[in-house]
């Protein structure tokens, strides 16, 4: 078999034709899938009935997008690709906007928002936790980010999610967990998402604790990641509690009591997909 010459190689303009005639191809499948999304809003009426979020089904897109890349596309690249065709076609459904507490740091939480949502969904900007809370409980169907961890003066913000008509964390960002992300700030989703399109994975709960002390945050550590405020209205601390799949509330509990805490109240306020943890590329 003879091998191939110069001759046979595919010239500069052929390689160009081929990536235009992909560009075309994406685009043409992107306006597919856009139709496609004009007849489920037919179907399902969403904009007249309800959230279109759903976590489960964003979750599991993800993690299938991961596990087929391959090449020299960076993954952060697709995955805020992805991330945007899903808020923006989400937002084509039923028009939200994005609450994000800028407290915790203005240009990460910019990052963040901008990476997961793109600049089609309108981002609205806070100064404090509570205040984004606030004004995704007024709306209709809008979304909130506020920091995973404790910052200062952000206090408890998630004791507003405890009732049963409030919104409730509905996810994690980024939800693909890796050293070298470039939107790396640990962020919670609040929202409303319909019961069915949940996903559960890891528990979160509201947690108020008498007697709260470095032994008691040492005794629940292994089990669950906390953010905890000083609640000087019981000499103790109100926790957000993130119980990990196969965890159990009543465990961690039962562990704050052993260490000397009193358990004085504890609410459901969300869900989560378990993050999808990859190495550094």
């Amino acid at each position: 078999m003879s091998k191939p010459t110069v001759h046979d190689a595919p010239s500069l303009t052929d390689l160009r034709n081929e990536i235009d005639r992909i560009d075309e191809t994406v685009h043409s499948l992107l306006m597919q899938r856009g139709d496609i999304v004009d007849r489920l809003i037919k179907v399902k009426k969403t904009q007249e009935s309800g959230s279109a979020f759903r976590p489960a089904r964003e979750a599991d897109m993800m993690r299938r997008l991961v596990k087929r890349h391959h090449g020299i596309l960076p993954l952060d690249t697709v995955e805020s690709i992805w991330r945007v065709i899903i808020s923006t076609f989400t937002y084509v459904q039923a028009p939200f906007s994005v609450h994000a507490d800028l407290s915790a740091g203005d240009a990460h939480m910019r990052d963040t928002t901008r990476f997961h949502f793109g600049f089609t969904v309108p981002f609205v900007p806070h100064m404090g936790a509570a205040g984004v809370v606030a004004a995704v409980s007024e709306s209709k169907g809008d979304l909130g980010l506020v920091a995973a961890f404790a910052s200062p003066g952000g206090g408890a913000w998630w004791t507003a999610l405890e009732f049963d008509a409030a919104p409730k964390i509905i996810a994690r960002l980024p939800f693909v967990d890796r050293s070298d992300h470039p939107a790396a700030m640990p962020v919670f989703v609040v929202s409303r998402a319909a019961p069915d399109a949940m996903v559960k994975e890891v528990e979160v709960w509201s947690i108020r604790v008498a007697g709260w002390s470095a032994a008691a945050a040492q005794a629940i550590a292994p089990l669950a990641e906390v953010v905890a405020v000083p609640d000087r209205a019981f000499d103790g601390a109100a926790l957000l509690v993130s119980v990990p799949d196969g965890g159990n509330i009543d465990s961690i509990t039962g562990q704050l009591v052993a260490a000397g805490a009193s358990v004085r109240a504890k609410a459901l306020v969300g869900s989560h997909a378990t993050r999808y943890t990859v190495g550094a590329r």
